[in-house]
């Protein structure tokens, strides 16, 4: 059937709305341009017998085309909604992703999320005097400007302040400024103890 395997990379992306990044399905992808350009040879064909005046191919030629469109949509939809997660995931997690988000981008994708973290940054120094904005962090407004925090995961020394630093060790807790441990928290790091 004619436009079946962009239908399952919709359908992909629809399964993993639940914040999760599905893998970068880099064969499908390949199977619909294939089947594009197969559809759109088909169509020259006829559409240079129609030029020598047989007019039987006109609805097949624009069946193919409504085919090509519909891919090209979902085509282009797939790839905006995956950029769309990177984009909100720079926001959520930092500008370092987690690796298991990680292994489900492909290269480009990986460049444009470096691309887009670099913009963000330049954006951000440019709306401080000195050292900057960070527009990142608390995205919720904070009740405590200290928080107690539990380490999950070893994690070594982190700076805190000018020349400052805290060793974070699995399962040791820390009373921090919530601005300087939020990213840890996102990160899955830190966890903040209620």
């Amino acid at each position: 059937m004619l436009a079946d395997k962009v239908l399952e990379l919709i359908r992909e992306l629809e399964r993993s709305k639940d914040g999760q990044m599905s893998t970068f399905n880099e064969d499908a992808i390949r199977l619909v341009l294939e089947e594009m350009n197969t559809l759109f040879e088909q169509n020259q064909q006829d559409v240079n017998a129609t030029v020598a005046g047989d007019v039987r191919f006109f609805s097949g030629v624009h069946l193919r085309h409504a085919a090509l469109e519909r891919n090209k949509r979902c085509l282009l939809a797939y790839l905006y909604n995956r950029l769309e997660r990177i984009r909100e995931m720079r926001w959520e997690f930092g500008s370092i992703l987690p690796g298991y988000i990680r292994a489900t981008m492909c290269e480009p994708e990986i460049q444009w999320f470096n691309k887009y973290n670099k913009t963000l940054a330049t954006y951000m120094r440019s709306l401080g005097e000195g050292n900057g904005l960070d527009l990142t962090q608390d995205i919720k407004p904070p009740k405590n400007l200290y928080i107690e925090v539990r380490c999950l995961q070893d994690y070594g020394e982190f700076e805190i302040e000018e020349g400052d630093t805290v060793v974070l060790q699995k399962n040791t807790t820390h009373y921090l400024l919530m601005a300087h441990c939020q990213h840890l928290i996102r990160q899955g790091i830190l966890e903040h103890v209620e």
